[in-house]
């Protein structure tokens, strides 16, 4: 665990140096937005199709999403119980409010998940967090957490349309239909199309990782100390959560430890684009985000020594 957190490092301090000295004149903004476009339409997509196509469906394809449900909407209560009652002690703006809850809530399931699962437990565990996010938390961030978002930055609503259109749309959660559906209609792929998929699945790893350290930046804070209510959440109670639910669905092995692991990660890079979409905090946002994904090259060690020992 220790030299796939390095290794992962390295690929972020990469990405942080490339913002810093900007090689070929490149805005690290504008290269990220790219790379996290092409990922979504196209690596991703690849990536769900292949993973779907080869691996196992049963009873764990319902069970991991259902964990993931339940562990989102406790944590986006839990958050948002916590704030509402902290809000006027710590003098919160709504913009500040919303960005903490959504912070404390959503977790960097796919781009950190993915690969810290399949280092540990191969690519059959990718199926894993794929379920968790785009079959859990990418809906429940659409449906309930960009509603919040609006209401807190913009103080409006966000219709039902605008947010199941939003998930409907989104490439990944169609190739992993896709890929379910050759599985078990034993659909025969040629060689060269499988191939074509793991290459194109291989880059979204890396490039994610990579897309990290761009992101990363230390902005000023107003309010750098109301972070630790969500820290502690995000990173301490969420996978306690959802471990205990995992559990008591009945999922055990490989799917029991990747749950516990999941609910372990840090706050979710895209938080960071919702709050941009949505008028909330965005300095707010990326401290949060910066500092979670810091902490947790010592809290996931944590989570996957503990996730070892429980799991037998």
């Amino acid at each position: 665990m220790q030299n796939i957190l390095l290794s992962f490092g390295f690929i972020i301090i990469i990405g942080i140096a490339f913002r810093r000295f900007r090689p070929g004149g490149f805005d690290a903004d504008q290269l990220r937005l790219a790379i996290n476009v092409t990922v979504l339409n196209i690596f991703l997509p690849a990536l769900c199709v292949k993973t779907l196509y080869t691996s196992t469906i049963d009873i764990e394809t319902f069970l991991v999403p259902a964990t993931a449900w339940i562990t989102t909407i406790a944590s986006l209560l839990l958050s948002l119980g916590v704030y509402s009652l902290l809000e006027k002690r710590m003098r919160l703006q709504p913009s500040e409010k919303g960005v903490l809850v959504l912070a404390a809530t959503f977790g960097n399931v796919t781009y950190l998940g993915l690969p810290v699962l399949t280092s540990l437990y191969g690519n059959e565990a990718a199926k894993y967090a794929l379920f968790y996010d785009l079959l859990a938390t990418t809906p429940i961030l659409w449906l309930f957490g960009a509603s919040l978002a609006a209401r807190y930055g913009e103080g409006r609503d966000l219709s039902i349309r605008e947010s199941v259109s939003a998930i409907v749309l989104l490439p990944p959660v169609w190739g992993i239909f896709a890929g379910m559906a050759l599985n078990l209609l034993q659909a025969p792929l040629p060689a060269f199309i499988i191939k074509a998929l793991d290459m194109l699945g291989s880059l979204v790893v890396p490039l994610m990782i990579f897309s990290i350290g761009i992101a990363l930046s230390l902005p000023k804070v107003r309010h750098a100390y109301a972070i630790v209510p969500a820290v502690v959440i995000k990173l301490a109670v969420v996978p306690f959560i959802s471990f205990v639910t995992a559990g008591l669905l009945g999922l055990s092995g490989n799917a029991l430890a990747s749950c516990l692991i999941e609910g372990a990660m840090p706050t979710m890079v895209l938080s960071l684009l919702i709050a941009a979409r949505f008028k909330l905090d965005v300095s707010l946002s990326a401290f949060v985000i910066v500092i979670t994904t810091i902490l947790s090259f010592f809290s996931l060690p944590a989570a996957v020594y503990l996730a070892g020992y429980l799991v037998r």
